[in-house]
């Protein structure tokens, strides 16, 4: 027998029994990675003790040694890289009172007490390595007496590997998981650094940039967003299935009532979950002013087989014009009118088509536009169409439209039926030519009142009141 100084002058006194047993299990998953063996075992046996057991080449004494393993840097998809977790673990065990016992072919490894070489005052903690028990026994069994059932099963659910979880989505960066009761979790190779109790999905990050290394610690407990949030993102980003876009896009909606899930506060993550369902179904995004200003745009699009999805502000801003993952527009509001529009066909009706009555009516046209200072120098044509695309979207009947591109006012024939509504739909649209202003605009209020305090000072004059 020999004795190992284990040479630990720093003790993580904050770690519990759960912490060690989860060092134990990842070297056998790791071991397993690197052998291409079958998955590790853990169970109890008929004595108490509990068993971590991989089936690899087996652990040497000289495993125990804090050094950096080639092998293991130049695995990306490896937990431990250095070796000093082991030796934590034990640390932690011999603290808590807990016997352990390290079992392979090239030898029994257990704890003791003893003082150091050449320094007998100072008793330190040691590996006592003895001939193997068992010459034949394949990889390592790392047997530990004392510890509960409860620390197993915290340890346990530390690793993907032992959980039922079956991944939405891997992409090059990492993996997406469903969420467990108790929250979200995010993994680095399969292990447990940190919990999210507001993410929308868990996470296996793969890839591992230079932040989660700098900020991966001795302990792998408790990693803050900060070193992880960028990857999350990375992953997101890379994501192409339904199942995630559809995920995110129902929570897209939440985001304009401010329940939504932390992830969905990234713009670009928002953007990336539009394009991926734009790809895969009919779904017009509208925002929830647009929703209440033209509430018969979503029941024309729910019509017409849309999904309607309610996004921010921003967002909707960020995805007008922009094409999903199938190379066609995302439909937004306006791609939306514009599409509808380009499929509706005006039915013109020639003046002398027109009723005796509706004739009276049209021929104070230029009358009316005389109230403005005479025709606008931008209307080419004064239409009148017996139906009317309904792609304004307002809250009434659309009556009238100018259409700029090729310089027509377009009236509904029904307006024709009164000099009074005939009238407010031509200097309403003659407006919008005249100053090139839009609906919901204060310049075109400014405008319009302008206009309605001019008639009243003629209709007044004309009448001899004061």
């Amino acid at each position: 027998m020999k004795n190992f100084d284990l040479n630990i002058d720093k003790i993580l006194e904050n770690w519990e029994v759960f912490h060690a047993v989860r060092e134990l299990i990842a070297n056998a998953v790791d071991e397993q990675i690197l052998t291409n063996t079958q998955k590790p075992l853990i169970f109890q046996d008929e004595a108490g003790w509990w068993h971590i057991r991989d089936f690899g080449r087996g652990l040497r004494y000289q495993d125990l040694i804090q050094t950096e393993n080639p092998e293991k840097l130049e695995h990306a998809n490896l937990i431990g890289k250095f070796g000093i977790g082991l030796k934590d673990a034990l640390a932690t065990f011999d603290r808590r009172g807990i016997t352990v016992l390290i079992r392979s072919r090239h030898g029994d490894i257990s704890l003791v007490r003893v003082s150091k070489h050449s320094f007998e005052e100072l008793v330190t903690l040691h590996a006592t390595v003895a001939e193997p028990s068992d010459p034949e026994i394949l990889g390592t069994d790392c047997c530990v007496f004392g510890v509960n059932e409860t620390d197993i099963a915290a340890a346990k659910n530390l690793f993907l590997c032992f959980s039922q979880a079956q991944a939405l989505e891997e992409t090059r960066y990492g993996s997406v998981f469903p969420n467990k009761a108790g929250g979200a979790g995010i993994y680095i190779n399969g292990m447990k650094v940190a919990g999210e109790s507001n993410f929308l999905f868990s996470y296996n990050i793969t890839a591992i940039n230079a932040s989660i290394k700098k900020s991966l610690n001795r302990e792998r407990q408790n990693l803050g967003r900060s070193a992880y949030s960028e990857r999350v993102r990375s992953i997101l980003l890379a994501c192409q299935s339904e199942a995630v876009a559809q995920a995110l896009a129902d929570d897209l909606q939440r985001t304009t009532v401010g329940n939504a899930q932390d992830e969905l506060s990234w713009l670009d993550v928002q953007e990336h979950a539009v394009r991926i369902l734009s790809s895969k179904q009919k779904v017009l995004f509208i925002s929830s002013s647009d929703l209440v200003q033209r509430p018969d745009l979503a029941d024309t699009a729910r019509s017409a087989g849309f999904q309607v999805l309610t996004v921010t502000e921003n967002l909707a801003t960020k995805i007008d014009g922009i094409t999903d993952f199938a190379g066609q527009p995302v439909t937004a509001v306006n791609a939306f009118i514009r599409k509808h529009n380009e499929s509706f066909q005006f039915r013109w009706i020639l003046p002398d088509q027109l009723s005796p009555s509706e004739f009276a009516v049209w021929k104070q046209t230029e009358r009316i536009l005389g109230y403005l200072g005479g025709r606008p120098s931008l209307i080419r044509d004064i239409r009148i169409s017996e139906t009317m695309s309904s792609g304004t979207f307002s809250t009434h009947e659309t009556a009238g439209l100018w259409d700029p591109t090729n310089g027509w006012v377009i009236i509904k024939r029904s307006q024709l039926k009164s000099l009074e509504s005939y009238a407010g739909i031509l200097l309403h649209e003659a407006l919008h030519a005249k100053y090139a202003l839009a609906d919901v605009s204060r310049d075109f209020e400014f405008h319009l009142t302008e206009l309605c305090g001019k008639l009243a000072a003629k209709i007044i004059q004309g009448t001899g009141q004061s």
